[in-house]
């Protein structure tokens, strides 16, 4: 461990993935230390350049403790987890193994180390088939898929170890994580890669040869399914926000981070092909089982108790940032 205990670390689980890396760049520049904690089965180590690197899973238990007896972190940011709605249908024992026992090992060790503040990568997929949109934080929370229940299972951990232990803990259920970061520095790269956004460019690129469009006949106004979008630097922003907020001594909470508007899938690829000024090829899959029609989010939670609102979310933004990224990162075949 080569850097020394610092009084403004965070310890950042899954800090080499997507959303992690980008958290750990906004709070580097916010002036935390970030130490990012992976096991780098799908994170990337070229990811990790704002702090160190502490190669180990959150279900190792001793080297989990030995990160936090080392740089004594003020807080933790849990992003650590599987999160491929159609394998936790096929594979849930992996989900509740690795998300669920993986949390409570986390969480036990922070106990232990007296490190009792919390910021949790939850997802709008604790609520299901919303009963009315926008989905607010008092929605009904029915998850579909194994997915979606293991991330409900930590939002409950979290609340009874705040009534027993005094963990404070924000949990964030944030709606479609996409673009890339500002300074090309960062974007999606997954193996396999599931999200619409960066499938499509890479199929544009030659990269994907199967792209298709999964469900058209959903009851939405172009038959495609409908999701609020939200720019992964703004994510990362919020999970910033959320840090100060438990710092200085802020409340437990949850929170949807999204940015209350819905775009169709025929929307998104229709706003890539006028950002790109290629022809996206549409093949037609079928609807996949765990997907709700509509997912929006309310978003007026957040706003007045973080003062986060998006700034950029909107979609052209979204696109032109990850297709920047994808011409860089995965130049065309």
């Amino acid at each position: 461990m080569p850097h020394a205990p610092a009084t403004n670390a965070v310890l950042v689980t899954g800090g080499a993935g997507y959303i992690g890396a980008h958290t750990c760049k906004a709070l580097a520049l916010a002036g935390y230390l970030p130490v990012a904690l992976d096991h780098l089965s799908t994170g990337h180590p070229d990811f990790v350049r704002w702090g160190p690197l502490v190669t180990a899973d959150i279900r190792d238990k001793p080297a989990v403790a030995a990160a936090l007896a080392h740089y004594q972190p003020s807080a933790i940011i849990h992003f650590a987890a599987c999160a491929y709605v159609r394998e936790s249908m096929a594979d849930p024992e992996k989900y509740y193994d690795n998300n669920v026992a993986g949390a409570l090992a986390l969480l036990s060790a922070a106990r232990a180390a007296g490190c009792h503040n919390i910021v949790f990568s939850s997802t709008c997929a604790v609520y299901g088939e919303p009963d009315r949109l926008p989905i607010s934080e008092a929605s009904p929370l029915l998850p579909l898929n194994p997915y979606g229940a293991s991330k409900l299972m930590v939002e409950r951990m979290l609340a009874d170890f705040g009534a027993a232990y005094g963990t404070r803990a924000i949990c964030l259920r944030y709606f479609n994580a996409c673009g890339a970061d500002a300074e090309g520095e960062l974007g999606e790269k997954r193996d396999p890669e599931t999200h619409l956004i960066a499938r499509a460019l890479m199929s544009l690129q030659g990269h994907i040869a199967d792209f298709s469009v999964f469900g058209t006949e959903f009851d939405t106004p172009d038959g495609t399914a409908i999701r609020d979008y939200i720019h992964v630097a703004d994510l990362a922003d919020a999970h910033v926000a959320a840090l100060r907020a438990l710092l200085a001594g802020g409340a437990s909470q949850t929170l949807n981070l999204g940015t209350g508007q819905g775009h169709s899938v025929k929307q998104v690829l229709d706003m890539i092909e006028t950002v790109t000024g290629q022809p996206l090829p549409r093949m037609r899959g079928g609807r996949q089982p765990g997907d709700p029609a509509r997912l929006v989010a309310d978003p007026r939670l957040a706003r007045e108790v973080l003062g986060f609102t998006p700034s950029r979310s909107d979609l052209e933004t979204i696109i032109r940032s990850a297709w920047r990224w994808h011409q860089a990162a995965h130049p065309r075949r």
